[in-house]
């Protein structure tokens, strides 16, 4: 937790235990005591003590200082954000083992499934299972992976249009209009995303693994996934005949995923080995890996901060504009526009930040004519013998064409390598004599290094650079509750008070009472009130008459129909311990 750079705290908001309500408590206690119920059977066996190993409870939301205590054990964090995070950002915090937890919870009419991130995916879902080694190492991996992928401007616009979304459908009372607004904002974003960015495609990889991912054999999987975890609708739907399976493999990566829905098919792996074994196949396609022009180019459409890695190891950061190649498409030349920032092993140069580079950076890529070796393993005699001599004139001919001529000022060494040399009076010229940089403009600052052997999303050394990660403008929803609505609450809170104390269940007459006549809608506090007195074996008569009530409802409410019949079956089969 301590590790975390300044970009990445930035998310991070208070928990604020105290915000939630009793029929938050209570919308907890049912979901896991169905998941537990359910999922010890067809969860991924490591699944049901982690709940344990993470310090969780089936009874109440857990407190985010009790996670931390517990997933320090195992090296691990956690902390809470507003909704959704940038999924560059996810993947980041993910890399430095550290978890992100919504801090809000699903409200009481979603409590299957909720398209918003809520404590109930996130902590229910995420934080059992990475108690496994070999699947915390993967999730940290595919963060450390996740942070350095190329994502577009749509990626961004359509991270926003979801986040909207979700916010929206998570809301009891959302004007009708606005939700087909933005249910048409997310289909027109997700069908004008064009080419699919890295982060789109890993975005995927993530999606049917981390999110939606089975384990096991394809006609027998379990569960690992946390949106099937936390998900009491879809944990039992997943498994129907009517949901294809398929052996996880790279073609997952052609599988977009709609947040809002639930999903026509999921993927099994065999072991988390083979999650990493895919993980790797794609890596090894991205940018970061390949370096070269076509890497460059995917920053240039990137049109955010990127940061392309000489083989002499510079890092030069910046939002990529503009670049040449030569017939065979060999780079010769990258420019960046606006701030930007020269770095050696994400350490920030000294009088190299952005103040300095505010107006961009450009340099030339490749060999000298003069040299048969890069120029960055250069000797002092051999920089002396191509006149690169402090306070002297020199002219640099590239293989490319490109000429650098001008007075030199300092050259910049790291680990034995050149990385930087500096001019003054200096003119950059290519093979059509055109003019790439002039005497007026200042120093020209010379990256070193015969190839970009890198190119990843953000700066190399983001906390110097500063560049605040794009933070989405749109606010979660807050309920704010009604005197009416306050009271609904204070009954849950009086009927908590008699199940765990094993006493004053008097009290539980007036908040029978008080549901028949004010609250018709409910049935989780009907629900809890019964368990309460089947298990104590009292008050016959009320038992029967919330029964009745209760049966009446799920006949007449499909949509509660499988809630009410669950919550039959919990108070005969009670779930007391998260140990097998």
């Amino acid at each position: 937790m301590k590790k975390l750079p300044n970009h990445l705290r930035q998310f991070i908001v208070e928990q604020h235990y105290e915000h939630y309500t009793p029929v938050d408590h209570a919308v907890w206690r049912y979901v896991m005591r169905q998941n537990y119920s359910y999922l010890k059977d067809i969860a991924y066996y490591p699944y049901i003590p982690g709940l344990e190993a993470a310090g969780l409870t089936i009874e109440k939301i857990p407190d985010l200082q009790e996670m931390n205590d517990a997933l320090k054990k195992i090296g691990w964090g956690a902390v809470t954000v507003d909704g959704f995070i940038p999924p560059s950002a996810f993947m980041e915090y993910q890399s430095y083992r550290v978890l992100v937890i919504a801090a809000d919870i699903r409200q009481l009419h979603h409590i299957e499934y909720t398209p918003a991130p809520d404590i109930i995916h996130e902590s229910a879902g995420h934080a059992p299972i990475i108690a496994d080694k070999d699947y915390h190492e993967y999730l940290s991996y595919f963060g450390s992976i996740g942070a350095k992928a190329m994502f577009s401007s749509k990626d961004f616009e359509l991270y926003e249009a979801i986040r909207e979304l979700s916010i929206l459908k998570e809301m009891h009372d959302a004007d009708p209009t606005l939700l087909r607004k933005a249910e048409k904002k997310v289909n027109f974003c997700q069908k004008n995303l064009g080419e699919p960015s890295e982060m789109a495609l890993l975005s995927r990889l993530h999606w049917w693994t981390v999110e939606y991912g089975l384990i096991g054999t394809l006609e027998k999987p379990k569960i690992y996934g946390a949106g099937l975890l936390s998900s009491i609708g879809e944990s039992t739907s997943c498994m129907d005949s009517g949901i294809t399976k398929y052996w996880y493999t790279l073609g997952a990566i052609n599988y977009p995923f709609d947040i809002t829905k639930t999903q026509p098919q999921l993927f099994v792996t065999s072991d988390f080995q083979n999650l990493i074994n895919v993980l790797e196949q794609f890596a090894d396609t991205m940018a970061f890996r390949r370096g070269g022009s076509e890497s460059v180019l995917k920053a240039v459409e990137c049109k955010n901060i990127c940061t392309a890695v000489y083989s002499s190891g510079l890092q030069v950061s910046g939002t990529f504009t503009d670049m040449k190649m030569d017939r065979d498409d060999v780079l010769q030349f990258i420019k960046t526009t606006g701030e930007s920032a020269l770095s050696f092993k994400g350490k920030q140069l000294k009088g190299h930040g952005k103040e300095y580079h505010s107006h961009g950076y450009s340099s030339p890529v490749g060999l000298l004519s003069k040299l048969n070796y890069p120029l960055e393993r250069a000797s002092d005699d051999a920089l002396v013998a191509l006149g690169i001599i402090p306070d002297r004139a020199a002219t640099l001919n590239f293989r490319s064409g490109l000429t650098v001529s001008g007075k030199v000022k300092s050259v910049e060494k790291r680990d034995g390598m050149i990385i930087l040399i500096s001019f003054c009076d200096c003119t950059v010229t290519d093979d059509q004599e055109n003019v790439l940089f002039e005497p007026s403009w200042g120093m020209f600052d010379m990256a070193v290094g015969d190839k970009i052997i890198s190119v990843y999303c953000g700066a190399a050394d983001k906390d110097s650079f500063e560049k605040i990660a794009p933070v989405s403008k749109t606010a979660t929803y807050h309920a704010e509750y009604s005197l009416e609505k306050k009271k609904y609450h204070e009954l849950f809170r009086t009927v908590r008070y008699c199940r765990e104390n094993h006493s004053s269940h008097d009290q539980l007459l007036s908040v029978w009472e008080s549901i028949r006549k004010n609250f018709r809608e409910d049935w989780l506090c009907s629900i809890e009130i019964l368990e309460i007195l089947d298990h104590e074996n009292i008050y016959p008569e009320m038992t029967r008459e919330i029964r009745i009530y209760l049966e009446m409802k799920a006949a007449n409410e499909p949509e509660l129909n499988k809630l009410i019949h669950d919550g039959f079956y919990l108070i005969k089969n009670p779930v007391t311990q998260l140990t097998n």
